[in-house]
């Protein structure tokens, strides 16, 4: 078998992975005026209420996942994903969390809840993401969300800029980032390890990095999105 057929070394693969970094939308120029303080209180409401698009859409995300793998070991390590975002009562969990930070930000719940704010690029993108996850095979799917391998540092940075600049916000109104810092760094590294057993060929391997930058395009889509709805005509 020639070089360039043959996996990668585990240390090789996932530094591949990792070089997607600059890819994520941390880089974005809406996220980062948002970390400067620089959003208007509609800009952040409009983040706000498209970005919970996102969120309510996650548990559908990860239960395709867990129906699409014939491993119980990793359905059995995925699902507490499905009951973190969903919580195990109503009025728990983190989609109720980012309900609260919507509610901080100057929206009313049922305005978020029955999605009038969602602007066609962000409903495009989401669904596009859960119809990846439904669509091909498990390894790809879970191998998209590695982006939470740089997702920790920007959550703690993004808690804290956003107290520094907002002061309409409080501490409690932040719970859906400051409680998924510790949550995303274990499972950032969990994710890394059932990827790189999983993927046990160059082919597999190749196609875990496309998905994962399919990922960055998905929520680099939503900022674009999400910005273009900001501005008022």
């Amino acid at each position: 078998m020639s070089t360039q057929n043959s996996p990668m070394a585990a240390v090789e693969f996932v530094a591949a992975l990792r070089g997607l970094s600059p890819r994520y939308w941390g880089t974005h120029p809406f996220h980062r005026r948002l970390h400067e303080g620089a959003l208007s209180e509609f800009e952040l409401r409009t983040w706000a209420a498209n970005r919970w698009y996102y969120q309510c859409m996650l548990p559908q995300k990860d239960a395709a996942i867990i129906g699409n793998c014939p491993v119980p070991q990793v359905r059995r390590d995925w699902l507490p994903r499905i009951v973190y975002h969903d919580g195990t009562e109503e009025g728990d969990g983190g989609r109720e969390r980012w309900l609260r930070l919507c509610e901080a930000v100057g929206l009313d719940r049922d305005e978020v809840l029955d999605e009038r704010h969602v602007v066609p690029g962000v409903r495009f993108a989401v669904d596009a993401y859960v119809t990846f996850a439904r669509t091909r095979p498990w390894v790809e799917a879970v191998a998209s969300g590695l982006t939470e391998m740089f997702s920790g540092h920007l959550m703690r940075q993004r808690v804290a800029d956003m107290l520094a600049n907002y002061p309409w916000i409080r501490q409690a109104d932040l719970a859906y980032f400051t409680n998924r810092i510790d949550a995303v760094a274990g499972e950032g590294q969990a994710t890394v390890d059932i990827v790189v057993r999983y993927s046990d060929t160059r082919a597999k391997q190749e196609a875990a990095i496309a998905a994962l930058a399919f990922k960055c395009d998905v929520l680099w889509s939503m900022l674009d999105a999400i910005e273009r709805a900001s501005v008022k005509e």
